[in-house]
């Protein structure tokens, strides 16, 4: 997914997206939608939010 799709899905969160980076970004939203912030952050195998929207791109 491209940052201003992503920055597009926050802000219609009301997050405030300001100079965060792509995975920031993610993480804020993963947090909003009460999951585990763990997008890009090496734990996909462990995480077991298997139906996450981030899933595919996850490192």
């Amino acid at each position: 997914m491209k940052l201003q799709q992503i920055k597009g899905i926050a802000n219609s969160r009301g997050l405030k997206t300001g100079k965060m980076k792509k995975s920031e970004i993610v993480r804020a939203i993963q947090a909003d939608e009460g999951n585990e912030p763990c997008f890009d952050t090496g734990k996909s195998a462990e995480c077991g939010q298997l139906n996450c929207l981030w899933r595919e791109e996850c490192g």
